[in-house]
């Protein structure tokens, strides 16, 4: 297995990539890294994390160009094709790679991701895939996206894609898909949410899916559905404020335990158990978001990612690639097609 590393792309690059690749290739020894970017800058981070050379397994892939976030997302990868972006999305679609990861512009990766690595034949759209901690384990968010069209048909596309995901990648033998609206019943909600409901309630008819009905915010967090649909605008106001909660609640009880001795001594008994209620918070921990709908596996890491999250990262990809969920999409993309929905 090797995966190619966008070095360049992140609030904190080349260190947090450079970082997270020796990280990966520590934990995840039977994988291969390719570090893709400017070779100076990457040997330069390199140092600085206290190594002089490349561990075994880990090697560069040079790349002069690099994607800024003032760029065009739609032409970005066009205009700077040597840009360390467009040359680990080519990497991918020549087989040179199993897969790519990149804290890069959303934007690009996702038009560069379309039209280099393409997206799987009969899909009109790739769909980021979140997931969000629940009180049950986690749930894969789907939206359209903050700024594009949406309607019933793509959501359900998304809810197949989800479905999808949460089967092969998390492992969920029967994913319940929920739709995300202001009231759990079938009448809630304007003409999208409606017309959805009734698309997701005939793919539950004909055995395609597990729809269980409509689903509000605070139900999705205690792990009513597997996977949530939402539109974009939605979507992205849940995502931000999970995330926001999240660091608001770990802030909160580490004051709260750093308060008195005693409260330090129930911090030290807790331990374990507070460890893993951190992981469970920390978007670092999770490392990624897959493109679903794009034919070969790749991750869009957040932009603030550190070395952890890289590291994460490219675990997420190495499980796309080992799931063959982009073959079994394809296999069905007749039960998803918007022309025969």
């Amino acid at each position: 297995m090797k995966i190619a590393i966008d070095a360049m792309g992140g609030d904190f690059a080349p260190s947090a990539p450079v970082r997270g690749a020796l990280l990966a290739r520590e934990r995840m020894g039977d994988v291969e890294l390719v570090l893709v970017g400017r070779e100076a800058d990457i040997m330069n981070a390199l140092h600085e994390a206290g190594r002089t050379a490349l561990p075994d397994g880990v090697t560069i892939r040079s790349a002069s160009e690099v994607v800024e976030i003032a760029d065009d997302p739609a032409t970005a990868f066009k205009k700077k094709p040597d840009s360390s972006l467009t040359v680990g999305l080519n990497m991918v679609k020549n087989d040179e790679a199993d897969g790519f990861v990149s804290a890069g512009s959303t934007g690009a990766l996702l038009a560069g991701a379309t039209l280099v690595v393409k997206r799987i034949r009969g899909l009109r759209r790739a769909a980021l895939a979140p997931t969000i901690p629940t009180a049950t384990g986690r749930a894969v968010l789907l939206d359209c996206g903050a700024n594009a069209e949406c309607t019933a048909e793509y959501l359900l596309q998304f809810a197949y894609l989800g479905s999808y995901y949460a089967s092969k990648v998390l492992g969920i033998a029967k994913p319940r898909v929920g739709l995300l609206n202001i009231g759990a019943e079938a009448e809630k909600g304007d003409t999208l949410r409606r017309e959805t409901h009734q698309k997701l309630l005939e793919a539950h008819a004909r055995g395609d899916l597990n729809f269980t009905g409509n689903v509000e915010a605070k139900e999705a967090l205690l792990g009513q559905c597997d996977v949530i649909v939402a539109d974009g605008f939605s979507g992205n106001i849940m995502l931000k404020s999970v995330e926001g909660a999240g660091k608001m609640m770990g802030g909160m009880l580490k004051d709260m335990l750093m308060q008195s001795a005693g409260a330090k001594l129930a911090a030290l008994l807790l331990r374990d158990g507070l460890r893993t209620f951190k992981r469970t918070l920390d978007p670092n921990e999770v490392g990624g978001t897959a493109l679903l709908g794009i034919s070969k596996p790749v991750v869009k890491a957040h932009g603030s990612s550190n070395d952890v999250a890289f590291c994460n990262a490219v675990r997420q990809a190495v499980e796309v690639a080992r799931s063959g969920i982009a073959e079994d999409i394809a296999r069905d993309i007749d039960k998803m097609r918007l022309e025969r929905l």
